[in-house]
């Protein structure tokens, strides 16, 4: 592996096998009895677009929440980090809180942002390095949540420290969060650490305006995976035929996000059809949250250690760093 400025081409066989993958996950999840559709589909450049405009929406507090964390902390953060350290961001999108952290962190090794939208990655990144042009900028177009190479940095790395900010952790079943904790720790190595937004249990009421927001972003963010599903595969969805709802499940402390079938209706990809009844309806994101304790525990059980836990006054959110003890 050789260190790299930009993310490489990808060729027409990478094109036709990511469209293979995407067709069969799509497939087996619209096949099961609660149809899914995996929410790291959101994210062609117009989901990256829509969800960067949800995060400045009045109701969506999770953005401003953290955002202040990281500018009341990010001196401290940085201390924690250590000079040296290698920056490696899980699903980085525009990359805004990083600026924050990149503007007090000490002689950092790298920055090395992963996001499956490759046009919103190479975009963001180039913006990075015209900003920070003594910083070694090197995106990777891939699936965290899959196996993926990371190029060779530069500069010698004293610390490798995972960045998943935004309580995208939530977006995970708690037995696959668990395992991308794991697999972070691996990432990250002996000595080094994770820094991780981390959404807090709270009044259903404000879960509920944050995720069906007043002017309607939410929901054309959530309708936007079928659109993108009828032109990357070839779907015959009707956009209208299906209405954005989010709803609060108490006992699993989760947001759940569905495309709800506005009347009987079929939708075919790749010759098979799909039926939905009136009312049934698509499963399309999860958003788990956590008690300071609850999260905790499964860190240790990844072999991470609490090491820091900073929320704001109203105990809306949190940034974690946990501490690699393996």
């Amino acid at each position: 592996m050789t260190a790299h400025n930009h993310a490489e081409p990808r060729s027409h066989d990478a094109d036709t096998s990511a469209t293979q993958a995407m067709l069969a996950e799509v497939t087996a999840g619209l096949s099961l009895p609660q149809k899914t559709l995996p929410s790291k589909f959101f994210y062609d450049e117009r989901g990256s677009q829509l969800f960067d405009e949800i995060t400045g929406l009045d109701e969506y507090y999770l953005t401003r929440a953290e955002t202040a964390l990281m500018q009341q902390h990010g001196p401290e953060i940085a201390r924690l980090l250590g000079p040296g350290c290698l920056l490696i961001e899980y699903g980085s999108g525009s990359s805004v809180k990083t600026r924050i952290l990149l503007d007090h962190v000490t002689d950092p090794a790298g920055y090395m942002p992963i996001d499956i939208s490759t046009e919103h990655l190479l975009k963001t990144a180039e913006a990075l390095q015209a900003d920070y042009p003594d910083l070694p900028v090197m995106p990777v177009s891939a699936d965290f949540t899959a196996s993926f190479e990371l190029p060779d940095p530069p500069r010698d790395v004293r610390r490798r420290v995972v960045y998943f900010p935004g309580s995208t952790i939530g977006n995970f079943t708690k037995p696959a969060a668990a395992s991308l904790l794991s697999q972070m720790a691996r990432v990250s190595g002996p000595g080094g650490g994770v820094l991780v937004g981390v959404d807090l249990d709270k009044d259903p009421g404000i879960l509920h305006a944050a995720y069906n927001d007043s002017q309607g972003v939410t929901a054309e963010f959530n309708l936007n995976i079928l659109t993108r599903l009828n032109r990357e595969l070839g779907a015959e969805f009707d956009l209208g035929g299906f209405a954005h709802e989010a709803r609060y499940n108490r006992e699993q402390s989760r947001i759940e996000m569905h495309l709800v079938s506005r009347h009987e209706q079929c939708a075919a990809i790749n010759g098979r059809t799909f039926r939905f009844a009136q009312g049934e309806t698509i499963l399309t994101e999860y958003s788990h949250k956590y008690t300071a304790e609850s999260f905790g525990k499964m860190a240790a059980e990844a072999g991470l250690r609490t090491e820091r836990v900073w929320c704001d006054s109203r105990g809306l959110f949190s940034v974690q760093f946990l501490a690699n003890e393996q």
